[in-house]
């Protein structure tokens, strides 16, 4: 019993998520031909002879990722398929099949596993991909949904995180922060509600930020228009835990710095507003808020001409020497390290 409690024990806190992974996956080599990207991307990439298989899996567990006091079980089951199809689109590839897999409290009825999959079969639908399996077990607690998500691209355009080159753009397909607001808009509500069970709802006719939270969309309208385009991105990743970790992340996998213009960084109206109203920074939550599920990419200043149709286009800033750091510029006329303080899974 002493030497159990001698025994060295980490907290996971210490690592954060990619630390984690980092660290327990330091020891893994590749020893397939077909394996051409493994851990350390939105995807796993494998050869399968005439395309690349591209494979994401994401879990959402109840009381970290979700809320059941104010997130519809329909929502939760769209939002689950998209999060993961998100990934597919930052390889630049076509999502086709997912699975889906749940663990649930006995406190579920088949009614309620009846609206899940409304929203996961609403999802594949609009997105054209099919659900081709899954598991269902028990849960000591709650509801846990893990989906995986597989998809195709020709291996001439399949984009990582690690192709950023110094010189290129840095940019944004649409405006940031929105689903953090709405997750503070529906966190003011339920503290409320909580204290006062008979007082109404006042969502301030907030329907874009709620929206954001609870049902995001992914971009699957700018593959479509790379490929119309014929624009080639150097390096992406989609937004799921905030802009400054996605463009640490960028950096860190193509060995560069970054340039960031505060007042290119796209904002709705709604956004700002919300953003006043609960005392906030509105740039701190487009930087930080996470979960806006749109796509950071990079690409050569010689291919700015291919933009033409991307009307959601943002350029934010561009890459850098490594050296150089990773820097944001204000709009106040100050140059500060870029500071990452989006979500942390543990």
């Amino acid at each position: 019993m002493k030497e159990q409690n001698n025994i060295k024990r980490t907290d996971v806190n210490t690592l954060g998520e990619f630390g984690l992974i980092d660290h327990l996956t330091k020891d893994f080599t590749t020893t397939n031909a077909s394996t051409i990207k493994g851990v350390g991307d939105d995807c796993a990439i494998i050869d399968n002879g005439n395309n690349y298989t591209v494979i994401s899996t994401d879990m959402l567990v109840e009381g970290i990722h979700f809320d059941r006091i104010y997130t519809p079980l329909k929502h939760l089951g769209y939002k689950s398929i998209i999060v993961n199809l998100s990934d597919i689109y930052a390889c630049n590839a076509v999502p086709q099949q997912v699975t889906v897999s749940i663990a649930l409290s006995n406190q579920y009825s088949v009614e309620d596993l009846e609206e899940i999959y409304s929203g996961i079969h609403t999802a594949c639908k609009i997105y054209g991909v099919d659900l081709v399996g899954g598991d269902t077990t028990s849960s000591n607690k709650g509801l846990i949904i893990s989906v995986t998500a597989i998809g195709q691209v020709d291996p001439q355009k399949v984009v990582y995180r690690s192709g950023a080159k110094v010189g290129d753009l840095l940019c944004v397909t649409g405006d940031l922060g929105a689903a953090y607001l709405g997750l503070q808009l529906l966190e003011r509500e339920k503290d409320l509600y909580l204290s006062q069970p008979d007082i109404k709802p006042d969502l301030e006719n907030q329907a874009y930020l709620l929206e954001r939270q609870l049902k995001p969309e992914a971009r699957r309208d700018v593959i479509d228009l790379f490929a119309k385009s014929e624009l080639h991105p150097t390096a992406m990743i989609d937004i799921s835990d905030g802009l400054a970790s996605e463009v640490f992340h960028i950096c860190k996998q193509s060995g560069v710095g970054a340039f960031i213009e505060e007042a290119k960084v796209p904002l709705r109206q709604e956004t700002e507003l919300m953003a006043l109203r609960f005392k906030l920074d509105p740039i701190t939550c487009a930087l930080n808020g996470g979960e806006d599920y749109e796509l950071l990419f990079t690409i050569s200043p010689e291919d700015l001409d291919k933009t033409t149709y991307l009307t959601q286009l943002f350029i934010i800033g561009e890459i850098v020497p490594k050296e150089d750091g990773i820097k944001l510029h204000t709009s106040g006329g100050n140059i500060h390290d870029l500071q990452a303080q989006g979500w942390r899974h543990f």
